[in-house]
């Protein structure tokens, strides 16, 4: 048994790391011990002097665009490593000066007082599947700004269809526009050709998902919540990779809170002023919520799509569900008559709809890869 621990603070860079140590002791030293390589093999021979007879070593970094690899490598050589989220960092007021060398130290030293906040590392397979959807995402949003590009096209040369655009008949719309510019002729297809090529890549990504959704230990999950309205297979499975178990989460509340649903507030004595949304930790599964928030304006009712995406769910499970629709449909409605805008309405039922996705998912027993 380890009766010495070492804390080591990670600054990780594309090339290079800035290490710093400091002594299991709360007041003991803090040393830089310099800069390696971002590479396996020099973060093994950083272990090798570090470790020793009764060292027990512990890591942490602060997460980024460099991954869990590090994270990975690390525990499967036996040693803790916690990979921190850098905005819940600890910072003090008026500390201008920021260099690689403070930053390791700062980690090290927060980590060894017990004031950093570690991030859920998803398994290689997760982070696969996250990734897979992210694409998807990407390619949604350029699907988005080359539909805007080209409707910007027909505006500025006074073209305007009047009815829902994307259609069929709308593509036959834009194969008769007659320009006075032949050029205009060219610029107009090439908008349109990019517009078709994000949409065969949007659908060639949601084909991968439900490819690759079987594979997945947490597909059962993903299943469960298509029993909701808003959640179809896409959005569920992409809430679910943003998320991941929700079964680290003790009650809804922490979920809630996790996605930055619950408001703001500054309070000081007798005075209490609660403002918007925090908008903490994860946004694209905040906002995909929000937008699955939106169908609840409707009554409650149990439509032929969501019937068939129920079929072979349990009953406790279809339960929830129903419970879920009918509650946030009602509340929705009662709170648009107060006057509310609908944006503050509908964040309101996202953050309720967080709290079923939570009741539902701790329904669902998930098999250990």
């Amino acid at each position: 048994m380890a009766d010495r621990i070492t804390y080591v603070g990670l600054d990780v860079h594309k090339e290079s790391i800035v290490v710093a140590v400091a002594s299991g002791d709360l007041r003991g030293e803090v040393r830089e011990y310099g800069r390696i390589a971002n590479t396996p093999t020099a973060l093994d021979r950083l272990l090798r002097k570090l470790g020793g007879d009764g060292v027990s070593l512990r890591f942490c970094y602060e997460a980024g665009p460099c991954g869990y690899g590090i994270q990975r490598h690390l525990s499967a050589q036996g040693h803790e490593c916690v990979v921190v989220a850098p905005s819940l960092i600890p910072r003090r007021t008026g500390d201008r000066i920021k260099t690689d060398r403070r930053d390791a130290a700062s980690l090290a030293k927060l980590h060894r007082a017990g004031e950093l906040t570690a991030v859920w590392v998803p398994d290689a397979w997760h982070e696969a599947m996250r990734d897979l959807v992210r694409a998807r995402l990407d390619a949604v949003h350029s699907l988005r700004r080359a539909r805007q590009q080209l409707s910007g096209f027909l505006l500025r040369q006074g073209r305007h269809y009047g009815r829902p655009a994307w259609t069929k008949l709308h593509r036959r719309w834009l194969a008769g526009l007659n320009f006075e510019q032949a050029v205009h002729h060219i610029v107009l297809e090439d908008y349109i050709a990019a517009v078709e090529a994000a949409e065969t890549r949007r659908d060639r990504l949601t084909t991968q998902i439900e490819a690759m959704l079987p594979d997945w230990t947490l597909a059962p999950v993903v299943s469960a919540l298509q029993t909701m309205r808003g959640m179809a297979l896409v959005n569920a499975a992409t809430l679910i990779a943003e998320l991941g178990d929700l079964s680290r989460f003790a009650n809804p509340r922490q979920l809630m809170a996790y996605l930055g649903l619950v408001p703001s507030e500054h309070s000081s004595g007798a005075s209490v002023k609660r403002g918007g949304i925090t908008k903490t930790g994860n946004g694209a599964a905040r906002r995909l919520l929000i937008e699955a928030a939106w169908s609840y304006r409707f009554p409650a009712r149990i439509s032929r799509e969501l019937l068939l995406r129920q079929e072979n769910q349990p009953k406790p499970i279809r339960d929830i569900a129903w419970k879920g629709q009918v509650r946030l449909c009602a509340r929705y409605r009662k709170l648009a008559r107060t006057g509310k805008p609908a944006n503050v309405v509908t964040t309101a039922i996202a953050r309720e709809l967080a709290g079923f996705v939570w009741a539902i998912a701790r329904r669902v027993t998930v098999t250990r890869g």
